[in-house]
This record gives C-alpha cells, structure tokens and sequence, in this order.
C-alpha cells in the first residue's frame, strides 16, 4: 500500500484505537478496580509512576524518528544501520543505568513508602520487580515507532495498538476472574506488552530492509544525535516532575491511617493515590481525543516558512485550529462539569468523588494549554526547542514544591490544584515568550479565541448546573441524557455567538456540500 493510503488507513486506524480504548478502559477500568481492591489499585498506580520516572530516552526515540525519515529521503539504507547501531548501543548503556537505578530504589522502598503497611509493602515490592523487569526489556524497542513511521508503516503501527488494547482486557478478564488478583494484573501488562514488541520486530524485519550495524564508530554521528536530544530529554526530565511524580507524593505526605475497606486493612495513602489513578487515566482520555492531529501540521508550517521566510503570519492557521481546540477541549470540560460528579459515582463509586474535581483542575488549563498547538509546532519547525524545555522544567519545578504543601493539607484535590497552578503559568510563559519570538498576534488571539469563545462554555456551563439542580438522579439513562443535552446547548452557544459571520459561513458551505453529495447519490441510484 503506498504512501497516501497508508496514511488514511493509519488515521482512520488511529481513530478506532482511540474508541476502542475509550470504551474499553470506561467499562473495564471500574471492574478491574473493584476485583483488585481500592488499595491495590493504588499500589498498582504508584508502582508504575516510580518506574516511569527513571524511564527517560533522553529524546533518543524523536532522534530515530527524524534522522531514520532524513536518511531514508537521502536514499542511503548504509546510514540507517549505522545510526541505528549507534542508538542501540546508546540505549543498551542508558538501560544499564536504569537497571542499577531500579535496583538501587528497590532497597529504599521501605523509606520512600514508609506510610504504608507491611502487607502493602510486601505487595508493593513484588509488582515493583515485575514491572521494572519489563521497563528494562521495553525501554531500547520504543524505537520500533520511530522506525515504523519513517517507513510509512502506518497501518500496522496502529494496528498494535488496537492488538495491545483488545488482548490486555481479554486476558485480563480472564487472569482476574480465574484469581490472578495484583501480581496476576501485572504479569498480564508485563506479557502482552512483550507480545507488541515481538509484533512490532517481525514487521520491521519483514518490511524494511533495516538491517543494524552495531559495527559501526562513527563519532560526529553521537555529537550531532545528543546536540539534537538535548533539550527534548531536559523536556521529558521536566515532565516526570507533574503527573509522574505525583502518587509518590501523595504517599509520602498523607499522614499513616488503616482504613478498613470491605475485609480489607488499607492505609489512606495507597487510597488517595488511587483516586488520583483514576484522575490520570480519564486525562489520558482526554488528552488522546485532543492530539488526535497532533503533529499533522508540522509540513504545512514548515512549507509556510520556507515560502514566506521567518516572518512567515501564522495568526490565521493559529486562530483556526485554535478555536477548534479551544471547542474540543471546553467541550469535554463542561460536559464533565454537569455529568462527572454522577458519572464517578456510577463508574467507580462515591468514595472516588475527589476525582471530579481533580480533573476539572487539571483540565481547565489544558483547554487554553492545547489550543496554542499551531504555536508549539512552530517553535520546534523554528529550532526553539529550548523554550519548551525552560517551560516545562519551571512548571515542573513549580508542580513539586507546590504538591509537597497543598497535597498535606488537601489530600487528592491538593495534588491537582498544584498541577492546576502549575499549568496555568505554562500557559501564562507561552503566550508571552511566543508573542516574541513567533511572529503571531497573541492579543488578537487571546480576545477572537479564548475570550469569545470562553463566553458559550460559561453559558453552557451555567445551563448545566441549572439542569443537576432541577434533575438529581444517577442512573445512566440520565447521565447520557444531561451529556447530550449540554453538547446541543454547546453547540449552538459556539455557533451563534462563539464564531464569526465568515466562520458561520464556511460551516453552512461545508454542511451544504455534504448534503448535496448525499441527495446526489440517492438520485443517481
């Protein structure tokens, strides 16, 4: 399949993935719960946010992807398995590293988590092995994307995420209902995780004529991979420090309690991480449906800047993909804002309720955070990097100090509020460093899309909670209900008030072409 097909394939591949994670993880995630535990549950969260801390690529993966893509429009196959070489034996001594890190922090475990009880920490430390094992295996074969994309293999890239999601539940489901309890969960994660992988090799080494060169020594090909890596790893760095870092946090400053929970003894801790468990995967929902064209303007800016120069006017490309966004993202937050608190209580249970407004926190700032998309692909298309790298890491930084204070006094709601804050100066520091250094009109910006369009999500958000106030049930009939009724009321707001005439316009033409298309086809047969 060439080039174009696969890309519609991919996308439309890619849309199915996000579905089928979607529904999957909203009707298994509750169940999972429940058959584990609330304490294992956040034990199972804190253990892989430990890990993934120390699981840095140093941008080692964005090299292989660029440079694979550079060398292969050169037409030289010889400096793709050099390079690949070369990031392979990188990876191998950064995995080592890792490796003894992991080891290291298994031995402070009874410091680090000295809230939790003996039995938690004996749990603890089992999943802590067995996940860490398979971070160590996984971490050199997150190249495999990179090389797959820069072959165009598009298709079975995205089918290995629908793979990775329809046998994680399945024999999830399976292992749990046959008593595999925690350490059943896990290994599950662990084994199928090395499925993909051995998918993803076998399709490489049958569709590419990639063949690594771990023979090579090529020394100005290491400078110029860590003088490209170098702030997109102070970026990754950066971001451990947010959501990452967070359960373990919240572990460490939740003062020791044993709460009894059904039959079982669990310490507040290993509860409240939980609970922002549940937060983190309905943001990964979130964030999912809004990157879903991530990235997909990066050759059209790139183009603009080569024809019209450095002083290329992106404010219009901004100004229309922003609003879009803008809409996503309010969207999704209002819509939360009316049903989420029902939603919660149905989906896992009202002891869970600080998930409501933990993830109102957290993406409240993220609705103005992604509609400045078109601003952040420029800034790398323009080689500045580097401000994202400073961002990130102040944000980060602020997210610590921040979380260490308000999560003591405020539990669960405290940890998101730091991020809340956290996520507010990222947006803050973006609007005023690209104002400069990105030739867009950020006032007009900020008053045609996140003013004018901030009015219909208040509106709508107003009409929402007149509606809970006058109708108070939980069942899911009426969730759906509430849900369908705001996104009318949405949708209208943002059409009669929240776009422009010309905006307007180009709807009703487009609406206009689709109809004529239809009625042209119910004719012709």
């Amino acid at each position: 399949m060439k080039g174009k097909s696969q890309i519609k394939a991919g996308a439309i591949l890619s849309y199915v993935a996000i579905a089928l994670n979607l529904i999957a993880g909203l009707l298994y995630t509750p169940w999972m719960k429940a058959q584990i535990g609330d304490g294992a549950f956040g034990l199972y969260t804190i253990a892989n946010s430990l890990i993934t801390l120390f699981l840095v690529d140093f941008g080692l993966s964005t090299a292989v992807s660029r440079y694979v893509s550079k060398y292969k429009a050169e037409g030289n196959q010889e400096k793709i398995n050099s390079f690949l070489g070369a990031i392979y034996k990188l990876y191998l001594i950064i995995d080592a590293v890792i490796l003894i890190a992991l080891v290291v922090v298994y031995f402070f475990i009874d410091t680090i988590h000295s809230n939790f009880s003996a039995t938690e920490l004996e749990q603890f430390k089992v999943i802590y092995i067995i996940s860490a094992l398979f971070a160590v295996i996984n971490f050199p074969c997150v190249t495999f994307n990179g090389i797959l994309n820069a072959y165009e293999k598009y298709i079975p890239l995205k089918l290995a995420d629908i793979i990775y999601r329809v046998l994680l539940v399945g024999v999830t489901i399976i292992t749990l209902l046959l008593g595999g309890g925690l350490y059943g969960l896990v290994t599950v994660h662990a084994v199928v995780g090395l499925v993909i992988i051995v998918y993803k090799l076998i399709v490489i080494g049958k569709t590419t004529p990639v063949k690594v060169n771990f023979k090579s020594h090529e020394k100005g090909l290491y400078k110029e991979i860590f003088s490209f890596s170098m702030w997109t790893t102070i970026t990754v760095l950066a971001q451990r420090l947010i959501l990452n870092i967070t359960p373990s946090i919240i572990t460490m400053v939740t003062p020791y309690e044993e709460i009894l929970v059904g039959t079982e003894i669990v310490t507040a801790g290993a509860i409240a991480a939980g609970v922002f468990g549940i937060v983190t995967t309905l943001e990964q929902y979130v964030y999912s449906i809004t990157n879903a064209i991530n990235g997909m303007f990066m050759p059209r800016i790139a183009t603009m800047y080569e024809k019209q120069g450095e002083d290329a006017d992106l404010t219009p490309l901004l100004m229309k993909v922003g609003k879009f966004q803008f809409g996503l993202n309010s969207l999704i937050v209002v819509g939360f804002f009316t049903v989420g608190e029902s939603f919660i209580r149905r989906w896992t249970g009202p002891q869970d309720i600080d998930a409501y407004w933990g993830l109102l926190l957290i993406c409240i700032p993220s609705v103005f955070y992604y509609a400045l998309q078109i601003a952040n692909t420029a800034a790398i298309v323009k080689k500045k990097v580097y401000i994202q790298a400073i961002v990130t890491a102040v944000v980060g930084v602020i997210n610590v100090g921040l979380s260490f204070v308000l999560t003591h006094y405020y539990g669960v709601i405290g940890a998101c509020l730091s991020i809340f804050i956290a996520y507010t100066v990222r947006v803050i520091l973006y609007l005023i460093i690209y104002s400069r250094v990105l030739n867009i009109n950020m006032g007009k910006f900020m008053l045609d899309c996140y003013l004018r369009m901030s009015i219909p999500a208040l509106l709508s958000a107003g009409a929402g909670y007149l509606m809970n106030y006058f109708i108070a049930s939980d069942s899911w009939l009426n969730i759906i209900l509430r849900g369908a009724i705001i996104v009318v009321v949405f949708a209208g707001l943002t059409y009669a008030i929240g776009i422009s005439r010309q905006e307007r316009s180009a709807i009703n033409s487009y609406i206009a072409r689709i109809f004529n298309k239809i009625f042209k086809k119910k004719t012709s047969k």
